[in-house]
């Protein structure tokens, strides 16, 4: 790089006094001034007066720390672990629907009842084992009595005690199996279908009068979603998703309303058809301010390019004979860095080529250009 020593447009050196602050002469031009101090390449001097006059904002790089952030286009879906399909676990028709679309639950409310003849088959056995328990345990006591007596042999009441836990365990199976198909509900032909988990119902098969068959591939009844908690699809460049750990925190916007997201998931794959890297984040939404399918904006911050990365302002990086610089301040004004730039996050770009103590122009750093440009062509 071969600049000049340059001094500040005619404008400015008009209002302010000369950098070693003796008012230069009138008859002097703004070349012919900077060729009259000293000839160091790419300095251009300058007083504290002068650098506040001119309006350049004075700032220090910013090392490590944040990494910046991305915004990007997500939708809100439904957290697959939260949704729960509910679907007809006998043979029956509708009789009784007892919520709707939209509509809170708890953990085991009835959600409708079903008429069904398996159901009154199941609850018969129930009776049956029943019945039967009640004789074995009435043979068991007699016999036993009669065995205290002398008048029944020990075999006997083995055997009695035998056919009493058969009984038993015969009761205990019809109840399962009745409990396992929801036949419950009022009555000896009803089926209560319950609600698995507590959430919202997200839809609604099921309408009076209708049948299902419980050997039939679609026996869906209704859908329900725990909704405290919902999920961020996101797609993120190869890049992006190398700096995005699980738990990075995500700022979601849509119309005004913000919410606070974590990333829970970031694939290893890319998609084949977008050919970008899925990622999901969780999302708070025990508000209730927040849909399924709704689209948003997600904000997510980035991991820092390692803790010795070096980021100035994009005003304070300006283009010089083709090449990228960076003014810092010196004793007497600015001198032109090189630098090589690195990744950009919003209005913050990495930087090499400084040590991240300097003190750099930031804002109308340009007007620095401005001077050295106008010192070498006088110097033509």
């Amino acid at each position: 790089m071969t600049f000049r020593y340059a001094a500040l447009p005619l404008a400015i050196l008009i209002l302010l006094p000369a950098c070693n602050g003796a008012e230069p002469p009138a008859n002097t031009s703004p070349a012919e001034a900077a060729e009259a101090d000293h000839d160091e390449e790419g300095v251009v001097t300058l007083t504290a007066r002068q650098i506040a006059t001119a309006g350049i904002e004075l700032t220090h790089p910013v090392i490590g720390g944040s990494g910046g952030a991305i915004e990007l286009p997500a939708t809100i879906e439904g957290d697959a672990d939260a949704i729960r399909v509910v679907a007809a676990p006998i043979s029956g028709r509708v009789i009784a629907l007892n919520r709707n679309l939209g509509d809170a639950v708890r953990r085991g409310e009835t959600l409708a009842i079903l008429e069904s003849r398996e159901a009154a088959s199941l609850h018969a056995e129930v009776e049956k084992a029943r019945t039967r328990l009640d004789l074995a345990r009435a043979t068991l006591a007699r016999d036993e009595a009669l065995y205290k007596r002398g008048f029944r042999p020990l075999r006997e009441v083995e055997i009695s005690r035998a056919g009493f836990a058969e009984a038993e365990t015969n009761l205990q199976l019809a109840r399962q199996q009745a409990s396992a198909s929801g036949a419950r509900g009022g009555g000896l032909n009803r089926i209560a279908v319950t609600a698995p988990i507590a959430g919202r119902v997200i839809a609604r098969r099921a309408t009076l009068g209708q049948m299902f068959m419980a050997d039939a591939a679609d026996t869906e009844l209704f859908r329900i979603a725990d909704t405290s908690r919902l999920s961020v699809a996101l797609s993120l460049s190869s890049a992006d998703a190398a700096r995005i750990p699980p738990g990075t925190p995500v700022e979601i916007v849509a119309g005004g309303r913000r919410g606070n997201a974590k990333i829970r998931f970031v694939s290893p794959a890319l998609d084949a058809e977008t050919r970008q890297v899925p990622a999901i984040a969780m999302l708070d939404t025990r508000a209730g301010q927040w849909r399924v399918g709704e689209t948003v904006t997600a904000t997510v911050r980035l991991a820092a390019d390692g803790d010795a990365a070096i980021r100035v302002p994009s005003t304070a990086v300006q283009t010089v004979e083709g090449k990228t610089v960076v003014f810092v301040r010196t004793e007497s004004g600015f001198r032109a860095v090189p630098v090589t730039l690195g990744r950009q996050d919003g209005a913050m770009v990495v930087v090499t080529g400084l040590t991240g103590r300097e003190q750099i122009a930031a804002a109308n750093s340009f007007t620095l250009k401005s001077a050295l440009g106008a010192t070498e062509e006088h110097g033509h």
